[in-house]
């Protein structure tokens, strides 16, 4: 049989177009662009002293109350603590990715270790340009937004559990995988404005930030599942 330009056809072996870069999802770039704004009103609060800040404080005052929980959930954004998470997931996804072989595997696990590298350079410039005091819970100092602590445990945990997800076939531990996550980082955040340490806008900044680094994870990760899904270089429907 012979195909209509006069080649000859092959039966058996249907070949795959090149695979596409796929589309950025329109919810994780609604999500950065919210971040980023919300991130740069309470930047503008904090810098001129807006009204926010006093509704910040007042808040502050009703919630604080420290004690030893509010110090261990604190903890959580530790380096020492939510940083080990990351590293032992980084090193599971790498291992796991190499084992599934075709794409490559280094994708989602660099930009998790890039996404962590880039905490400490975004937020320590901003405290010091900021200069914001402390709560009347920690001595006085100046430094406190936005909260690291914060960005760290959001960081850290949340690009866990975005390269973990890819390895989990049950939906029941995925789910059980994202509320351990979210667990994590709202008991961490909770502790941090509970015990005094932050203002809770400073954490509410840390979650922006963090946001929009885990956009850059979640863009890698799902980029390089996908060309893993499409890198078969053909499909078979029959003897060739």
């Amino acid at each position: 049989m012979r195909l209509r330009d006069g080649g000859p056809a092959k039966l058996g072996v249907m070949p795959l177009s090149p695979p596409r870069a796929l589309p950025a999802p329109v919810g994780l770039l609604a999500l950065v662009g919210l971040s980023v704004l919300l991130f740069a009103l309470i930047t503008w609060q904090v810098v001129t002293d807006g009204p926010l800040i006093g509704a910040d404080e007042r808040l502050s005052r009703a919630l604080v109350h420290p004690d030893r929980f509010s110090e261990l959930l604190a903890d959580l954004g530790n380096v020492q603590v939510a940083v080990p998470v990351l590293v032992a997931a980084l090193a599971y996804a790498a291992w796991h990715g190499r084992a599934g072989g075709g794409a490559p595997w280094w994708p989602g696990p660099l930009a998790g270790g890039l996404a962590m590298v880039l905490v400490p350079v975004l937020v320590v410039p901003l405290k010091e340009w900021t200069d914001r005091p402390g709560t009347p819970a920690v001595p006085p100092a100046v430094g406190y937004y936005p909260s690291g602590h914060t960005c760290t445990a959001v960081v850290a945990y949340g690009a866990a559990t975005l390269l973990l997800l890819g390895s989990l076939r049950s939906p029941a531990v995925r789910r059980v995988l994202v509320a351990l996550c979210a667990v994590l980082v709202l008991g961490a955040s909770y502790g941090l404005v509970r015990r005094g340490y932050h203002w809770p806008l400073d954490v509410v900044a840390g979650w922006c930030l963090g946001a929009v680094l885990l956009a850059g994870v979640r863009l890698a990760v799902s980029r390089s599942r996908g060309r893993r899904s499409s890198g078969t270089p053909g499909l078979r429907t029959g003897p060739g």
